[in-house]
């Protein structure tokens, strides 16, 4: 099976309708389509009625197609939110994502949805499985898009909805989407008293919902559909064991505390503040632009892996997210990558991914002894960095003591290194990384190459690097070797500017990344390390312990993320604000367990330790 999505069989009628010829199915009626929408699903669920005086309001839905239900909904939103904190959020499956093109298409049969269509398709998903979040802050919206077989991406996904559209090709011709074994899914991601409304009133399909223990009613249809289902849950599922610290917080807060003012603090705190709330940022070096993520340059590239695993897709969810969050903002540049193998390794790896890649051909491409990384990012973190913590309470020069958490606020360390400080059995490794940059007298056009280190070129300024040594706790200090190391890089990559450089007054910088052992971050939940160890013993012994990881009150973590915090930051600031906001999940769940900081403590129980 290929790792990217499959595209539609799509075909269009004489009218403009789209058509998918491998289901037989229409995507919506070109006549009454939105009309369909709003009285199947809208009313179905006792829109805008069930939203009233919400804060936070979650819609799921099973088949994407064009968005025309999420547009729908989101005109409704738009007329009648409840307040201007208040917060819709949308959540849908698709196994055949549409091109941006046709999904354009589509929707220009419906004029009277005003600029939501041209909003939608200028944020449009990548063609890439996985999972997608888009933002529009202005309104109060969120979408986000699990891209997969629903069997696979449904199990995984984590939130709770207030209602459901089943909006599915017809259960004759696309059964898949109507098992008996995706309501149990659905129920278990129910919050109290949801509604669910559909257009079929199949029998399988309504005795699969009673079943799983849906109330199912019958009322009148649309159109030629003399009837439809609406669907009630009155009790409230069960909750599973809580193992990594994953269960969202009850309550929102007003304001959060970060630890850190670098790039992993800076997007949080963009991110915080875009939804709304206080954001209070300490950091403990006396100005900005003192820790590893002042570079001037910093780059913005995919890392991919051949294999088919929770941890490649999340790199490619987490490289996605970045470069959404990024787009358009102060000091950032699109370019391409060209990314050649540093060894013959390297070369079989790269060779086995191009034959099955991750990524459409509009992001990744082969090309003569590698590969091309399109729509790639160049960062100019001085002023990328001060834009994304505008509006933040910044406290510069002030060291975080564990006894300041509060009740009510939480708390985030974003600090790199110094997080083990305040939490010493974190498995933090540092790493010196040092590049070297000159500013020279011709401009050049963005560019970037890669083997291995990286070389990047912006207007006149020129960087490349970077090394990777081991740190030994002092304030990390450049080094002749490391710059040998990075000249001698140069010669290897290639550039064309490289003899350039070597003329101008070479600088160099080096900063300290925090790894973790298995190279993935840390984001989540801090757990309780000593009453964890006690409440998981039986790990060591082979037992399965199903119990709530036992969590510090109030605190959590986002940082491990080595030389690619550029990459991870924006990610981690969706996922910790999912988590802290009562929000779905931008991760699916075995992705959101790989980062944890709970992992630590039950893979260090599992070897015995």
């Amino acid at each position: 099976m290929s790792r990217l999505p499959p595209r539609p069989d799509l075909a269009w009628k004489e009218d403009g309708t789209p058509v998918d010829d491998a289901f037989g199915d229409v995507y919506f009626s070109r006549h009454n389509g939105l009309e369909e929408t709003k009285t199947v699903f809208l009313r179905g669920c006792s829109l805008p009625e069930s939203w009233a005086g919400a804060k936070r309001f979650t819609i799921a839905e099973t088949g994407f197609g064009t968005g025309l239900n999420f547009l729908a909904a989101w005109q409704l939103w738009n007329g009648t939110r409840p307040s201007t904190d208040a917060w819709l959020h949308f959540v849908s499956f698709e196994a055949f994502p549409l091109d941006r093109e046709d999904a354009a298409k589509a929707l220009s049969a419906w004029p009277e949805l005003g600029d939501l269509p041209t909003r939608l398709a200028t944020a449009w998903p990548e063609r890439a499985k996985g999972v997608q979040r888009m933002v529009w802050s202005q309104d109060g919206v969120t979408l986000t898009l699990h891209i997969g077989d629903i069997a696979d991406t449904l199990a995984s996904a984590h939130f709770k909805a207030d209602a459901w559209f089943l909006d599915g090709f017809s259960p004759a011709k696309n059964s898949a989407m109507w098992d008996a074994s995706l309501w149990p899914l659905v129920k278990e991601r129910c919050r109290k008293d949801a509604k669910l409304a559909t257009f079929t009133v199949a029998g399988f399909v309504r005795r699969g919902l009673q079943a799983a223990g849906f109330e199912v009613a019958k009322t009148e249809g649309f159109g030629r559909k003399r009837e439809r289902l609406e669907v009630s849950l009155k009790e409230e599922p069960a909750e599973q064991a809580d193992v990594y610290g994953l269960r969202q917080a009850e309550t929102r807060p007003d304001r959060v505390r970060i630890i850190g003012a670098g790039i992993s603090g800076a997007c949080l705190a963009r991110t915080f503040l875009d939804r709304g709330l206080e954001v209070e940022v300490i950091d403990a070096a006396s100005s900005l632009g003192e820790g590893a993520s002042s570079n001037p340059l910093a780059l913005v590239m995919p890392r991919l892996d051949a294999g088919d695993t929770v941890q490649a897709g999340l790199l490619i969810d987490a490289y996605l997210s970045a470069r959404r969050f990024y787009s358009e903002r102060v000091g950032v540049t699109q370019t391409d990558v060209a990314h050649r193998p540093k060894d013959e390794r390297e070369a079989q790896r790269i060779a086995k991914l191009l034959a099955d890649p991750p990524l459409g051909l509009e992001n990744l491409e082969a090309m003569a002894g590698g590969q091309l990384h399109k729509r790639a990012l160049i960062l100019e973190p001085q002023h990328l960095l001060p834009a994304l913590l505008d509006g933040a309470r910044l406290q510069m020069g002030r060291v975080f003591d564990m006894d300041e958490l509060e009740d009510g606020v939480p708390t985030i360390l974003a600090c790199g290194m110094a997080a083990a400080d305040n939490l010493p059995w974190l498995s933090l490794v540092g790493r010196s990384g040092q590049v070297e940059f000159a500013e020279t007298d011709v401009d050049a056009p963005p560019s970037a190459i890669a083997s291995g280190h990286y070389a990047l070129a912006l207007g006149k300024m020129r960087l490349w690097g970077a090394t990777f040594e081991s740190w030994d706790k002092k304030t990390p200090e450049t080094t002749d070797a490391a710059h040998a190391e990075n000249m001698a890089a140069l010669e290897r990559l290639d550039p064309y500017w490289r003899q350039m450089a070597k003329k101008a007054d070479i600088q160099s910088r080096a900063g300290v990344r925090a790894t973790t052992p298995d190279r993935l971050p840390l984001i989540g939940a801090v757990p309780d390390e000593a009453r964890a160890r006690d409440v998981f013993d039986g790990v060591r012994h082979g037992q399965t312990v199903d119990q709530d990881a036992p969590l510090i009150n109030g605190l959590y973590l986002s940082g491990g993320f080595g030389s690619r915090g550029f990459t991870w930051g924006p990610w981690a600031g969706e996922i910790l604000a999912a988590q802290l906001l009562g929000e779905p999940s931008p991760a699916s769940k075995p992705a959101l367990e790989a980062v944890a900081p709970m992992r630590q403590i039950l893979r260090d129980l599992k070897r015995g330790r």
